[in-house]
């Protein structure tokens, strides 16, 4: 509780400080917060009640992207986890493979958005594509690291109870492995959203967080600017915490399944 009250007094200190800094300044540049709530407020939340106070703009443009970001970060972290598994669960595949998914892995993925557009063309299928090829590497490499630090006598205890294959993956190597694979998917979930804005940042976009943020630099609208990047910041904020919400709960049950087979 002290420490929910001190994060909040030290964000209203920096708040502080960020609405004096401007004002003194007076560089149109740098709106001051007030200023930017006020205009993100008039952008997206003076809707009438019927639509949760939503206005068209924010129908229109956070929903579509959060929506590819969804999209993008649940097929990113199933293609992850799956050939996570399937890499670690075999000592010779990660030997052979662990070269050229740490080649991939290095490569920015703004770097390869020329082939995206070859192969996939302009509009969603390329932003989800190119959302899931970014974030995959994270919760692939997180998810074999786990598979591979299983502890030899949990593997051991499982083939004493003449467990399954199947068994030994669901009740053995995946309670085992839950804290690198979200330790991965917790990076994915913050990539995602920063690849998610770069993707509608692209020519062919129509909508999108990203979208709005490149029409209101255009036009040298720079409070709605700074509304659109502040808003990237909250929901950047409340997913993490959501995660970890999510996170908790789950290891928790992960250490009763751990002591459950030890």
């Amino acid at each position: 509780m002290r420490t929910a009250a001190f994060r909040a007094l030290v964000l209203l200190g920096l708040v502080l400080v960020w609405e004096v800094g401007t004002r003194l300044a007076g560089n149109p540049f740098f709106p001051p917060p007030s200023t930017i709530v006020a205009r993100m407020h008039a952008m997206w939340f003076s809707g009438p009640p019927a639509t949760l106070f939503l206005t068209d703009a924010a129908v229109g443009n956070i929903l579509p992207s959060l929506g590819r970001m969804a999209l993008g970060f649940a097929g990113g972290a199933l293609g992850g986890v799956v050939l996570g598994l399937a890499v670690g669960l075999s000592a010779r595949v990660y030997d052979y493979l662990d070269g050229v998914l740490q080649f991939l892995r290095a490569i920015p993925p703004p770097a390869l958005v020329t082939v995206f557009l070859v192969v996939f063309g302009f509009g969603l299928r390329m932003q989800v594509a190119f959302i899931m090829f970014s974030i995959v590497w994270p919760v692939l490499l997180n998810t074999a690291d786990g598979a591979r630090s299983v502890e030899p006598l949990h593997l051991e205890t499982g083939q004493v109870f003449r467990l399954s294959r199947a068994e030994r993956l669901f009740r053995v190597i995946l309670p085992s492995a839950l804290p690198k694979m979200f330790a991965g998917l917790r990076l994915a979930l913050s990539l995602s959203l920063i690849v998610m804005v770069f993707s509608e940042l692209l020519p062919g976009t129509t909508n999108g967080i990203g979208f709005q943020l490149t029409d209101a630099y255009s036009t040298f609208d720079l409070p709605a600017m700074w509304a659109g990047i502040v808003l990237l910041g909250v929901l950047g904020y409340l997913l993490n915490e959501v995660f970890l919400i999510v996170e908790r709960r789950v290891l928790s049950w992960h250490h009763a399944a751990r002591e459950l087979v030890g």
